[in-house]
């Protein structure tokens, strides 16, 4: 069968990147003196390992819950005689000072810093050691590293881990001291740089200065009080961002001179004010003086006079790039159609003949998948709105770019994992992307990124949305199957959703059917785990809250099935719910919910499982117990399943013999008698819900005579299911050594003629299947 897109396997570097990140201590790594992470003295890393070590590094820390941030990992690439570092990307608050002071001796090439938040000036002053190699730096949203601490020195000691507690990194910067001594003095061969999102309180034009040779400049969200002083790149730059700069006359006249200019971002978020208003008469001036534009970006800016085609002028002919039949008059001076226009947040993107090859905007999915390409990195203000738009398409329309549509929701979640509006629509875009219409479309690889990305966001966020949002997703998979692969984290994250006695109900409830598909049909190991992890307590906590409101809903009767699934075949979880006061909440729900036949079933299948349990049926032999499963052989409740299940617990008890029935009342006779009785008022061909995994329990009632009521409830469950099931019983009870057993029952002189004639009949049933090689497990 052909693999689906997106099913390719990882390369053999990147699996073997990763499982060295993994396991340092097995592979390139011994620990040293004052336990410190060494790297072996005979190993020698060329910078194409070593840059896909750092950069897959960042990307476990932010990705991967299992994987912990090592301390000390920069510091094995403190010497380039081993280690050479040339282009590195790191991001976020995992990025400490003494990391970029660690790696001072390397000859980078390219270091790009996003959102490291804890850099400080120490940081900057790591950055002189790059002087000489330095190509490329970007120092986006880090906007802390041109402060110093109070009172903190820069220079760095060997032993100077102070900020491994510096939680709160912007406590620590009272008086914001900005470090004026920084310069890119030196810096010369730096040809871009991004200082996005640098504080306001900078001389920018001080601090660029001594960088003629730049190509490449993004000053996004800084202020420009003198914007003239861009002109020294007026004959170099070919690329330059001003998104959320404050436009202004000057500002745009000095644009005008970079005839170099490839690229060019004016664009602003819309919510922001500004005394700036855009023209046509503007925007054709910079169509005409930027001959060498490709890429434009203008979104959020809204146009003081109406340039655009009129509605029947714009109708006419198939949509065109071509320059001279744009809509929007100002660009109908191109030469040639742009490779990307940025029409987000503007009227624009709505119109027809648009003279780019790549538009953002929202107007189809292709605008909207556009943005969110293009602003997910820096900004994800922008990415938010645009995923939201990509979320009422899914969820309205059809989504017709699925796999790329997924993979940049993932991308987005992954990137701004910290980010709780992203987490909120990225999260609710991928139930709808995930669901039945486009299942098939998905590969194995891409579905499982979407359960670690929506697993993230359960770990990282306890909010309602988020929590039901991501609870939701998981519903789409097949479960188990699917979530095997997450099933110890994933049970985890659904049982701390259910700790709260208050929890939101819609959320509860999804995630009790999550808690019960997941033990459902796994492996007794699998239930033994989650047994461990407080999942019985949880459910009967669930269960005690519910008596107190007097409530039988679905999440009392999915926490009840949950319990019968998870103490199937598995003593030690059936000994937690006796532990756990799991009998008297039987009673209690008994009592108070005497008509819930669905209830009444589920925790008669469970009792069932704890009566299996030779080591703990003395604890059910109490008078009280046994009267209870007597009344309800009668019930006529959920057809035959709550008396059928009844009679399976009395008949484990009665399997243990005379000598064990230590009560007057009532008498083992009596009880037995009643037995006879229901067994002779059900239907054998009774359709049944309930799904055996083994006949073992059952199977070891037959060849006995101690309790011959017992041999024939055995018998008759048997006879049912091979009557009504065949295909699917008759395999399991002859792999299980059911046949042999039967016969068994057969040659006893003691079994009652009416079990005898069920066994013969079951053995009758068994004969056209002795054959059958179909596997039965799970």
């Amino acid at each position: 069968m052909a693999a689906k897109v997106g099913d390719d396997p990882d390369s053999l570097m990147s699996l073997c990147t990763v499982y060295c990140l993994k396991n340092l201590r097995r592979t390139m790594c011994y620990i040293g003196d004052r336990n410190r992470l060494c790297l072996r003295p005979d190993v020698f890393l060329p910078s194409e390992i070593c840059d896909k070590l750092v950069n897959v590094y960042m990307d476990l820390v932010h990705t991967d819950s299992d994987y912990e941030p090592l301390d000390g990992f920069f510091q094995l690439f403190s010497d380039p005689r081993s280690t050479r570092l040339t282009r590195l990307q790191l991001r976020e608050d995992s990025v400490r000072d003494r990391d970029m002071e660690a790696i001072g001796k390397q000859d980078l090439m390219e270091l790009h810093l996003t959102y490291c938040n804890r850099l400080t000036a120490r940081s900057l002053r790591a950055l002189e050691s790059f002087r000489p190699s330095l190509m490329s730096l970007s120092l986006f949203g880090c906007s802390n590293i041109i402060f110093r601490k109070a009172g903190a020195p820069l220079a760095y000691a060997e032993d100077d881990d102070d900020d491994d507690d510096d939680d709160d990194l912007v406590d620590q910067l009272e008086t914001h001291t900005v470090d004026s001594d920084f310069s890119f003095q030196g810096f010369n061969r730096l040809r871009l740089l991004n200082l996005g999102g640098l504080t306001g309180s900078v001389d920018v034009e001080m601090l660029l200065r001594p960088l003629p040779a730049l190509t490449s400049l993004d000053l996004s969200g800084v202020r420009l009080p003198r914007p003239a002083f861009l002109a020294q790149w007026k004959e170099r730059l070919t690329s330059l961002v001003l998104y959320n700069v404050e436009l202004s006359e000057e500002l745009i006249h000095t644009l005008m001179q970079f005839s170099m200019l490839r690229h060019l971002d004016i664009s602003r978020e819309t919510q922001r004010t500004s005394k700036f208003k855009m023209t046509g008469k503007i925007l054709s001036s910079l169509v005409q003086g930027l001959v060498n534009l490709v890429s434009l970006d203008i979104s959020g800016h809204i146009m003081l006079d109406n340039c655009t085609a009129p509605m029947f002028e714009d109708a006419v002919g198939r949509p065109s790039n071509e320059p001279s039949k744009s809509s929007i008059y100002p660009l109908r001076d191109l030469k040639r159609p742009l490779q990307f226009l940025g029409l987000y947040n503007t009227t624009f993107c709505s119109v027809t003949h648009i003279p780019a090859y790549k538009v953002t905007g929202s107007k189809n999915e292709d605008q909207i998948l556009n943005a969110i390409e293009v602003y997910t990195d820096q900004r994800p203000e922008l990415a938010h709105l645009a995923i939201n738009q990509l979320f009422d398409i899914a969820r309205i329309q059809h989504c017709s770019q699925l796999l790329r549509a997924l993979k940049l929701v993932i991308s987005a979640l992954k990137t701004h994992k910290y980010d709780k509006s992203i987490q909120v629509t990225g999260s609710a875009a991928l139930f709808y992307l995930t669901n039945t219409e486009y299942r098939n479309d998905q590969s194995v690889r891409l579905r499982r990124e979407v359960i670690q990305v929506v697993l993230n966001g359960m770990e990282q966020y306890q909010e309602v949305t988020v929590q039901r949002n991501c609870c939701l997703t998981l519903c789409n998979f097949s479960i188990p199957e699917e979530l095997e692969f997450q099933y110890h984290r994933v049970n985890l994250l659904l049982l701390k959703i259910l700790e709260p006695p208050r929890q939101d109900e819609s959320i509860q409830r999804i995630a009790v059917h999550l808690c019960n598909a997941l033990v459902c049909q796994v492996d007794n190991d699998h239930k033994e785990a989650v047994g461990k992890m407080g999942f019985v307590k949880t459910m009967l906590n669930l269960i005690q809250k519910r008596l107190q409101d007097k409530m039988c809903d679905q999440v009392m009767e999915f926490s009840w099935s949950a319990l019968w699934n998870i103490t199937d075949e598995t003593p030690d979880n059936c000994q937690m719910f006796l532990e756990c006061n799991g009998m008297n909440l039987f009673l209690e729900c008994l009592k108070e919910f005497p008509d819930k036949q669905e209830l009444h079933r589920n925790m008669l299948g469970l009792l069932g499982n704890v009566a299996e349990v030779k080591a703990l049926r003395p604890q059910l032999l109490t008078k009280q117990f046994i009267t209870v499963f007597s009344d309800l052989l009668d019930s006529k409740a959920d057809g035959i399943e709550v008396s059928y299940n009844a009679c399976g617990v009395l008949s484990h008890i009665m399997f243990d013999g005379q000598e064990v029935w230590n009560m007057e009342e009532p008498k083992r006779s009596h009880v037995m008698d009643k037995m006879w009785a229901a067994i002779q008022s059900w239907d054998v061909s009774s359709r049944r819900n309930i799904n055996y995994r083994s006949f073992e329990p059952i199977l070891r009632l037959l060849p006995q005579s101690g309790a011959l009521v017992s041999q024939h409830w055995a018998t008759w469950a048997l006879y049912n299911l091979v009557s009504v099931y065949p295909s699917k019983y008759c395999p399991l009870l002859i792999k299980e050594g059911g046949v042999p057993l039967l016969q068994k029952v057969l040659e006893l002189d003691s079994s009652h003629q009416e079990t005898k004639d069920m066994a013969s009949k079951v053995m009758e049933q068994c004969e056209n299947f002795k054959d059958d090689v179909m596997d039965t497990s799970r």
